[in-house]
This record gives structure tokens, C-alpha cells and sequence, in this order.
């Protein structure tokens, strides 16, 4: 028999008085810190390296695919969020839809996406934050500016390391704190993203979006699989359900809110920026902050790189966030161990989830070199969304009559949708992504077979349907 659990009675797990997090999060934070997981290293970092050598110009097509995967996504996250508005996101969706060992998969996988993704997204911070430093003639030695055997001599990429040990730290104390952070911090990155649509738009040459897609259509659905890195941390908003004081309300404004405001942004600083400047000829690094360089306006090439620092720094903290509360969740089912669903008595949140999550994180922030992996965080989501998609269809065909707050419309077409294009942008994605991450799927099946499944709670117990 299925080994799941029903959505009441994951409701029913979370409200035990131990584990009891503090409902703090309102709308307009959940929308913060939407825009804060989202707006980051992919449009201020990846924009370079996809519309030079991957898409053109096109990336603004490559986005809009992007965009309205997501879509289709996030109506679906939406439906299963206010429905089961508990910590856990698609590992707590996919327990109640598919079952234990699929929701296991789903939660091992989430580990990849949250975890790898802050690692990558730090050393991205460390470089604008070394490029700031520069400017202020205070220069760091590249011996702590790198992880070791990418440069010669290379010791630890110090900044890295250090700036997900203080997101970490800002998380141990407590969630309200950190959304106060995080949306001081989303409005400095959301008026250096206005200063690149606004005043970038006055210097556009429309010869420079000819031609239009150099590399075809291919290279647009390639855009689009590596662009995804820029949407990824909406979903992220599902894993803080039982921090949000009306969750059946609240998540689908800051889902939907976040992801649309942002993807109108991407789309604009995509056409500001391919504009004017040749897309063979945008920095690999810093293309926003460069472009405006090479026309002249210093002082604004400043500000972005600032802008992007804040927003690297608030997706750090929402992916460090994310990942410690899919331990938290994955803990109190039994799939790993207690210690991981204990609170802290004073902040509410969870202890050693986020104390491991920042150790962990910060040392391959430090030590490893992410550019191999990042990829990894792409096809993770990539996955999780699929199964989110399957999941309120299978939901709907299981309790046709459960009570729904949000419902998706046009199902089973829109979960049909995600699934589609989301499955397209995975195989987009290279083969040695593909192989890393059956590796990863693997080791995580021999942990479930070997500890979680003898330890779960539903172990001694087959819960019928709902």
C-alpha cells in the first residue's frame, strides 16, 4: 500500500506544540522575500553569458519561456500551499499526493537546489563584493579571494564564506528580523534594476538586436535552461507556510506577486541591456554594471554593482532559509533524525537545520569550485516543479472534493503545461548535469533505504486515501 500521508494530517504533525514555528510573515514580506530569492545572480551575473555565446538578443524570448513555466508552477504550488500550509514546500506536496518514497526523492533533491544554489550565489556576492573593495582601493589577495586550485596559490574565497555564516546567523535569530533585513536589502537591488530600465533605455540601439536570434531557436531554449537559475526561489516562499499569519491567503500574493513583477523586470533590463550593447561584446561578469561603464556613466556602474551585492545577499538568505526548513520538515516525519525538528525555545526557529545548512553552505562557498555544479541547482528545480504539477493532478483525481482555498484553473492542462516545459527545459540542460544529478538521486535512495524508511513515522502504519 502507498505509504502517504493525508493533507489533514500533515496539518495535524505541524501543530504539535515542540516544533511550533512563529507566525510572523504577512503579505507584503512574502513578496519581499520573493523578489529577494529571485532577482540575484541570474540577471545581474548569468544575463553576460547567455545572450553572448548562447541566445543573443533572444534571452528576452528564452525568459518569457522561462517565465511562464514558472507560471503554470506557481499556480499549482499555489493550490497545494493553501491547502497543506506547512513547512516543506514540494516535499510536503508530494507526500501527500505520491507518496513517502517520492517525497523523500522530491526532499533530497530540494537539498541540491537550496543548498548548491546559496553556495553559488556567495561566490557570485564575493566577486561584485571583491570589485567594491577594489574601487575603494582596498585590495584582497587572490590567495582569499578563490577556492583552492582555481587559482595558484589559493587558499579559501574568504568573503564566501563569511557572508553565508552571517545570512546563517541572521536566520538563527529569527525569522521577523530577517524579513526586515531582507526587504531594506530588495529595495536597494529594485532601484538599481529601475536605474538600468530607465536610464539604459535613453542609450539603446536598435541595430543591436539584429539579428535577433544568432543561434536560433535552439539557442533560445538553451537560454532558457540556463536562465532558469534567475527565476529559481518563489517556490521557496511554500517552505515558510508555517511562518505566514494567513497562509491560505498570503502565499499565492507572494508567490504570484513576486514571480510576475519579476519576470516584467527581466524582460525590460533583457532589451535595456542587449540594446546597447552588442550582445558578443557584454561582460561575462558584470554585464549591467559594465555596460553602463562603457558608456561613460561610472557612477551608475557603481550603484548596480552595490545593487547587485544586496541582491545576491537576499537570495543567500532565502535559499539558506528554504533548505533548513525542508530539514525541519523532512526531521518530524522521521526521515532523518529527531534532532533536526527541535526549535530554538527563544527565536522559534529551527536550531541545527540552520546551524548545519550555514556550515555546510559556507564551506563549499569557500573551498569548492561551484561553477561546475551550479547547473545542478537548475535541473533540481526543474524536477521539483515537475512533481508539483503531477501532484495537484493527482490530488484532484485522489480528493476531488477536499477543500481548496486556491484552486488551479484548467487542470489537467496547466499542470500539463509545467510539466511540459519545465521537462523541455531539463533536457535542454548538459549531459553531465543529467549524470551528477542521478548520482545525487542515488546516494540520497541508499540514506532512505537504509535509515529513513525504517525510521518514519509511518513506518508501523499505511494511512488509507483521503
Amino acid at each position: 500500500m502507498l505509504r502517504r500521508k493525508s493533507p489533514a494530517r500533515l496539518i495535524a504533525d505541524a501543530g504539535q506544540t515542540r516544533t511550533a514555528l512563529r507566525r510572523v510573515l504577512g503579505p507584503l514580506d512574502l513578496t519581499a522575500l520573493g523578489v529577494g530569492a529571485i532577482i540575484g545572480a541570474g540577471i545581474f551575473v548569468l544575463t553576460g553569458v547567455a545572450a553572448s555565446e548562447i541566445a543573443g538578443p533572444g534571452i528576452v524570448l528564452s525568459l518569457i519561456i522561462d517565465g511562464f513555466a514558472c507560471a503554470m508552477a506557481a499556480l499549482c504550488y499555489a493550490e497545494l500551499a493553501t491547502m497543506v500550509p506547512v513547512a516543506g514546500s514540494a516535499y510536503t506536496y508530494c507526500y501527500a499526493t505520491m507518496g513517502e518514497m517520492v517525497a523523500w526523492i522530491i526532499g533530497w533533491d530540494l537539498m541540491l537546489e537550496y543548498a548548491v544554489g546559496a553556495a553559488t550565489v556567495a561566490v557570485g556576492w564575493s566577486g561584485y563584493f571583491t570589485l567594491i573593495l577594489k574601487g575603494l582601493g582596498i585590495g584582497l589577495p587572490d590567495a582569499l579571494t578563490h577556492a583552492p586550485f582555481t587559482v595558484p596559490g589559493a587558499i579559501i574565497n574568504l568573503p564566501a564564506f563569511l557572508v553565508v555564516l552571517a545570512m546563517s546567523a541572521l536566520l538563527y535569530v529569527g525569522i521577523s528580523g530577517s524579513a526586515r533585513v531582507n526587504s531594506l536589502v530588495v529595495g536597494v537591488k529594485l532601484v538599481a534594476v529601475a536605474i538600468v530600465i530607465a536610464a539604459g533605455a535613453f542609450f539603446v540601439e536598435r541595430h543591436n538586436w539584429v539579428p535577433f536570434a544568432p543561434y536560433g531557436w535552439i539557442g533560445i531554449t538553451r537560454g532558457a535552461g540556463y536562465m532558469f537559475f534567475a527565476f529559481i526561489g518563489f517556490d521557496a516562499l511554500s517552505t515558510m507556510a508555517e511562518e505566514v499569519v494567513d497562509p491560505k491567503r498570503d502565499l499565492p500574493i507572494g508567490i504570484f506577486g513576486s514571480l510576475s513583477l519579476c519576470t516584467v523586470l527581466y524582460i525590460l533590463v533583457a532589451l535595456v541591456v542587449t540594446g546597447m550593447t552588442p550582445y558578443h561584446s557584454l561582460d561575462l561578469n558584470a554585464p549591467l554594471a559594465s555596460a553602463f561603464f562603457n558608456h561613460g556613466m561610472s557612477f551608475l556602474s557603481s550603484v548596480i554593482s552595490l545593487g547587485a551585492v544586496a541582491g545576491l545577499t537576499s537570495v543567500q538568505l532565502v535559499l539558506l532559509l528554504g533548505q533548513s526548513r525542508i530539514f525541519f520538515a523532512m526531521s518530524r516525519d522521521g526521515l532523518l533524525p529527531g534532532a533536526f525538528s527541535h526549535v530554538h525555545p527563544r527565536f522559534r526557529t529551527p536550531t541545527l537545520p540552520t546551524l548545519v545548512t550555514g556550515a555546510a553552505v559556507a564551506v563549499m562557498a569557500g573551498m569548492l569550485p561551484i561553477d561546475l555544479v551550479a547547473e545542478l541547482t537548475n535541473i533540481g528545480t526543474l524536477f521539483a516543479f515537475v512533481l508539483v504539477c503531477l501532484g495537484v493532478w493527482a490530488l484532484r483525481v485522489a480528493a476531488p472534493d477536499a477543500h481548496r482555498p486556491f484552486v488551479t484553473p484548467l487542470v489537467p492542462l496547466v499542470p500539463l503545461l509545467g510539466v511540459g516545459f519545465c521537462a523541455t527545459l531539463m533536457v535542454s540542460l548538459k549531459p553531465i548535469t543529467w549524470l551528477r544529478f542521478v548520482i545525487w538521486l542515488a546516494v540520497g535512495m541508499v540514506i532512505y533505504l537504509s535509515y529513513g524508511r525504517s525510521h518514519s513515522r509511518l513506518s508501523a502504519e499505511d494511512e488509507p486515501s483521503p
